[in-house]
């Protein structure tokens, strides 16, 4: 179990995987406001700005970047623990 503030681990996450698209070739700012939770804005190939959240779901922490509505019809979440989680952002929204 994490006894970290919740906010530090969403940061940590965020930074890893900012660090990994990074490596990628895609610029990345975390953005840390004074309150609300932190995110990462990258731009997309196409000149969209995308914010990426990540968030608490039962089974542990994922990454989000569409409203809360698009999940019934797409999967736009990740699981922040995997692997390959930026080349899968990075081709995500890059489509």
């Amino acid at each position: 179990m994490d006894v970290r503030d919740p906010q530090q681990v969403q940061y940590i996450h965020l930074v890893r995987l900012g660090w990994d698209l990074r490596v990628l070739g895609v610029a990345t700012s975390v953005v840390v406001p004074v309150a609300g939770a932190p995110v990462l804005e990258i731009m997309s190939p196409s000149g969209v700005r995308v914010r990426i959240q990540v968030t608490r779901r039962a089974c542990g922490w994922v990454f989000v970047w569409r409203p809360w509505w698009s999940v019934t019809w797409r999967r736009d979440w990740i699981w922040a623990e995997a692997d390959n989680a930026a080349d899968m952002i990075a081709s995500a929204v890059a489509a």
